[in-house]
Protein backbone atom coordinates (compact mmCIF):
# COMPACT_ATOMS: atom_id res chain seq x y z
CA UNK A 1 0.00 0.00 0.00
CA UNK A 2 1.41 3.30 -1.09
CA UNK A 3 -0.21 6.55 0.10
CA UNK A 4 0.29 9.84 -1.83
CA UNK A 5 -0.69 13.46 -0.20
CA UNK A 6 -2.86 14.70 -2.72
CA UNK A 7 -3.35 18.16 -1.12
CA UNK A 8 -2.91 19.46 2.66
CA UNK A 9 -4.24 22.48 4.20
CA UNK A 10 -4.21 23.93 7.32
CA UNK A 11 -7.50 25.36 8.89
CA UNK A 12 -6.54 27.23 12.19
CA UNK A 13 -10.03 28.20 12.84
CA UNK A 14 -11.13 23.94 13.55
CA UNK A 15 -7.27 23.49 14.47
CA UNK A 16 -6.96 20.77 11.92
CA UNK A 17 -5.04 19.92 9.37
CA UNK A 18 -7.23 18.77 5.70
CA UNK A 19 -5.99 16.42 3.76
CA UNK A 20 -6.78 14.64 0.65
CA UNK A 21 -4.80 11.04 -0.35
CA UNK A 22 -4.49 8.74 -3.04
CA UNK A 23 -3.60 5.12 -2.15
CA UNK A 24 -2.51 2.47 -4.14
CA UNK A 25 -3.32 -1.33 -2.96
CA UNK A 26 -2.07 -3.40 -6.19
CA UNK A 27 -0.50 -5.70 -3.78
CA UNK A 28 -3.83 -6.51 -1.75
CA UNK A 29 -6.70 -5.88 -4.49
CA UNK A 30 -9.25 -4.76 -1.55
CA UNK A 31 -9.82 -1.35 -0.44
CA UNK A 32 -7.52 -1.18 2.61
CA UNK A 33 -9.19 -1.05 6.06
CA UNK A 34 -9.20 2.37 8.07
CA UNK A 35 -7.01 1.78 10.54
CA UNK A 36 -4.09 0.93 8.15
CA UNK A 37 -4.66 4.13 5.88
CA UNK A 38 -4.84 5.78 9.44
CA UNK A 39 -1.51 4.43 10.49
CA UNK A 40 0.46 5.11 7.04
CA UNK A 41 -1.19 8.45 7.05
CA UNK A 42 0.17 9.33 10.81
CA UNK A 43 3.70 8.07 9.41
CA UNK A 44 3.98 9.96 6.65
CA UNK A 45 3.00 13.45 7.80
CA UNK A 46 4.94 12.43 11.25
CA UNK A 47 1.51 12.53 13.18
CA UNK A 48 0.02 10.97 16.48
CA UNK A 49 -2.37 8.43 14.84
CA UNK A 50 -5.08 9.07 18.06
CA UNK A 51 -5.65 12.41 15.87
CA UNK A 52 -6.00 11.14 12.31
CA UNK A 53 -9.54 10.84 11.35
CA UNK A 54 -10.05 9.28 7.92
CA UNK A 55 -13.77 10.97 6.92
CA UNK A 56 -13.92 9.06 3.58
CA UNK A 57 -12.28 6.18 1.70
CA UNK A 58 -13.07 5.41 -2.39
CA UNK A 59 -12.03 2.94 -4.75
CA UNK A 60 -12.39 4.01 -8.31
CA UNK A 61 -14.51 1.41 -9.95
CA UNK A 62 -11.86 -1.18 -12.08
CA UNK A 63 -8.55 0.25 -10.15
CA UNK A 64 -6.59 -0.46 -7.41
CA UNK A 65 -6.98 3.10 -6.22
CA UNK A 66 -8.31 4.74 -3.56
CA UNK A 67 -8.95 8.61 -3.27
CA UNK A 68 -10.35 9.66 0.28
CA UNK A 69 -10.23 12.65 3.09
CA UNK A 70 -9.04 12.43 6.39
CA UNK A 71 -8.78 15.82 9.23
CA UNK A 72 -5.95 15.46 11.65
CA UNK A 73 -6.62 17.24 14.45
CA UNK A 74 -4.05 19.18 16.73
CA UNK A 75 -5.54 17.65 20.05
CA UNK A 76 -7.89 14.95 20.67
CA UNK A 77 -10.55 17.33 22.86
CA UNK A 78 -10.98 19.56 19.98
CA UNK A 79 -11.42 16.37 17.01
CA UNK A 80 -14.53 15.52 19.79
CA UNK A 81 -15.97 18.92 19.79
CA UNK A 82 -16.06 18.71 15.79
CA UNK A 83 -15.82 15.53 14.03
CA UNK A 84 -19.43 13.54 14.29
CA UNK A 85 -19.63 10.71 16.76
CA UNK A 86 -20.24 8.32 14.31
CA UNK A 87 -16.79 9.59 12.52
CA UNK A 88 -14.96 8.81 15.99
CA UNK A 89 -16.20 5.48 16.41
CA UNK A 90 -15.44 4.33 12.80
CA UNK A 91 -11.50 5.75 13.79
CA UNK A 92 -11.63 3.75 17.03
CA UNK A 93 -9.17 0.89 17.32
CA UNK A 94 -11.44 -2.45 17.12
CA UNK A 95 -10.21 -3.44 20.56
CA UNK A 96 -11.91 -0.35 22.16
CA UNK A 97 -14.99 -0.90 19.65
CA UNK A 98 -15.98 -3.98 21.44
CA UNK A 99 -15.32 -2.57 24.69
CA UNK A 100 -18.50 -0.22 24.07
Amino acid sequence: MEIKILSETENPVLKRIEVVFQVEHDQTGSTPARSEIKEALARKLKKDPTLVFVKKVETKTGTHTAVGTANIYHSIEQAKLIEPEYIIKRNMPEKEKGAE
